[in-house]
């Protein structure tokens, strides 16, 4: 061993320590690293820069940001929403279908595009159900590597492996002659992972109490009495209504009605529009109605305006949280409309929102609000688009929001872009099974197509991207290079064929696995499979054996990447988003990989004899 090797292995020892300890950030490890790599000499600074122009670099970044413009078009929160009814509240069915169906989609096209697109769908499942999102990130990672065993084109290492064969005038795999292996360890895995989820880290207790703490629109809607006021009508032809302003009806004055919003068709689809004084009504407009006056005849108003009662689900509008938000407010000391009314105020004129309560000295009062002085110490609860309330609570000049429900956080920017944003990530999936067009290129065609529908904008995109798991992958990728220039992966792979080449198949097999997830632990399964795979085809032709399942067993083991969050892309994915340390994929990941292993070591032959 030379002493650059031993360097090496040093300074992989320096930055494994501080992964486990967690006592320096991950990101500035991985920069230090680069730093020791060009200072000692062991690198030039364009190979210890080289992960930055990685195209799985630019790759991951583009795929956080369709990811990010799934969020925003309410895409994810509507798969999300999905996921929880197949569910219902059984975390056990979620953690289940989660996992088929990552895999599922990771069969086709790139695992990490996979797991980068469900990140923020195991979010929104997560606060649904109310429970730590550790619980499902770890599962979404496992799922998302096991799909690399579940096609041919699943991942690139099946790819290296069957080039190799087809260099040694070998008969290649077939599409599907995985797949078998893949369902096994599918299954293994799910069945694993409903048993160790509990030991994931996840959020501390307090953090999850402190989110928890958050009302929610049922919390409102109890606290202002509002159950039973909301409804839904739709306007029909030959309505009064039809043309006129919404300032010249007077609705609120002569039936108690306000008009919050407007469901109204666009492109074959309805949309929710927001509405102000000079909002002109439409036919088929059907209108989202708060009716504060309870002595009012719902039969005699919807005969005399031609409106016609459609099924309202959810209380006071809670399923179009996405489109309609709520919040309190409160009138600052300093404002000069303390002492006028809702009415004098004009806050639909001014804000764009509807007042539909109002609580003092912590009691809701009922009635008619609008002409009631609004004082210091009163809150309002406003009704009305999410943009316009955090609108509100920027300016801080006359009110202050003061609570924010949950639904808020599921709220969707560009919600009436979804139907573009399903478009981007088909062609995106299209692109990537066609393999006419690189995958980095595909995503990067994906997020411009996002931008020119306005599913996302460019201060959303940047801050989509999560900038420490970059770091941290472009920081890892020069030990590969490190590695094979100083001659350690040379010395790693002698040593293999010593150890275990006279004791049969089986026990090849096994040391096979073995070293190529040791390997894996810090370079890349593509990389790692490059290096195994003319190996395990020596060994086998020494041995006097089938080359396939020794060739088999090395694509395995490289797609067996679960014991570290920095052995493979997906891992380092939910990392942050799951708030893991790095001891929580040891502890979870290699106990796994021992299992996948012997499932592998024994059913590999079964398929691909000797």
């Amino acid at each position: 061993m030379n002493s650059e090797l031993i360097w090496v292995v040093c300074l992989l020892g320096f930055a494994v320590f501080f992964f486990a300890t967690g006592k320096i950030r991950m990101d500035a490890v991985a920069l230090l690293v680069i730093v020791a790599f060009v200072l000692s000499g062991t690198l030039t600074l364009n190979e210890a820069l080289s992960g930055f122009s990685d195209p799985n670099v630019i790759l991951i970044a583009a795929l956080f940001i369709i990811g990010d413009g799934l969020v925003r078009t309410g895409v994810a929160t509507a798969l999300g929403a999905w996921l929880v009814k197949m569910a219902g509240s059984s975390e056990t069915k979620m953690l289940v279908l989660l996992m088929l169906t990552v895999a599922g989609l990771g069969a086709f096209m790139s695992s990490t595009g996979v797991v980068a697109i469900f990140i923020p769908v195991v979010l929104s499942v997560s606060g649904r159900m109310q429970i730590p999102p550790g619980r499902l990130m770890m599962p979404l990672a496992f799922a998302g590597l096991i799909s690399g065993m579940m096609t041919l084109v699943a991942t690139p290492p099946n790819l290296v492996i069957n080039s190799e064969l087809l260099r040694e005038g070998l008969q290649g795999f077939q599409f599907f002659s995985v797949t078998p292996i893949g369902l096994a360890v599918l299954v293994l895995g799910i069945f694993y992972m409903l048993l160790v989820r509990f030991a994931f880290r996840g959020e501390s207790d307090h953090g999850t109490k402190e989110r928890w703490k958050r009302r929610t629109f049922r919390d409102l809607i109890k606290d202002y009495r509002l159950s039973g006021r909301a409804r839904r009508l739709a306007i029909r032809p030959g309505s009064p209504l039809m043309g006129r302003r919404l300032d010249d009806l007077k609705l609120r004055e002569h039936y108690g009605a306000n008009i919050i919003g407007v469901e109204r068709w666009r492109k074959f689809r309805r949309v929710i529009v927001n509405v102000n004084g000079v909002t002109e009504l439409r036919d088929r407009d059907v209108l989202l109605i708060d009716m504060s006056a309870s002595d009012v005849d719902l039969r005699q108003f919807c005969a005399e305006q031609m409106l016609e009662p459609m099924i309202l689900r959810g209380e006071y509008f809670s399923d179009q949280a996405q489109d309609v938000g709520m919040a309190e407010v409160s009138l600052l000391p300093e404002s000069e409309l303390a002492a006028k009314s809702v009415r004098e105020i004009g806050f639909r004129s001014r804000y764009g929102l509807n007042v539909v309560g109002l609580r003092r000295g912590g009691e809701a009062m009922e009635g008619n609000i609008l002409d009631e002085p609004v004082q210091l110490g009163d809150i309002l609860l406003v009704v009305g688009d999410w943009k316009l309330i955090r609108i509100l609570g920027q300016k801080k000049r006359d009110f202050l929001v003061l609570n924010l429900p949950v639904e808020e956080s599921v709220a969707s920017p560009a919600h009436s872009q979804a139907p573009h944003a399903i478009f981007c990530l088909a062609l995106m999936v299209a692109m990537m099974l066609t393999d006419e067009i690189p995958n980095t290129i595909a995503a990067l065609i994906a997020c411009l197509l996002m931008g020119k529908f306005r599913c996302i904008d460019a201060q959303s995109a940047y801050k989509a991207i999560h900038w420490p798991s970059i770091i941290l992958i472009v920081g890892m990728m020069p030990f590969a290079l490190a590695l094979q220039k100083t001659g350690g992966v040379d010395l790693i792979v002698k040593g293999l064929m010593e150890v275990g080449g006279g004791y049969g198949p089986y026990i090849m097999l096994v040391c096979l696995f073995v070293m190529c997830a040791a390997i894996g632990l810090f370079i890349s399964n593509t990389a790692t499979a490059v290096l195994m795979a003319p190996i395990a085809l020596a060994a086998a032709k020494s041995m006097g054996v089938s080359p396939y399942p020794f060739a088999m067993i090395v694509a395995m083991a490289a797609s067996a990447a679960f014991m570290t969050p920095v052995s493979s892309p997906v891992n380092t994915l939910v990392l942050g988003p799951g708030n893991y340390q790095f001891s929580d994929f040891v502890k979870i990941g290699v106990p796994f990989t021992l299992l996948v292993m012997v499932v592998c070591v024994v059913l590999v032959p079964v398929l691909f004899p000797f």
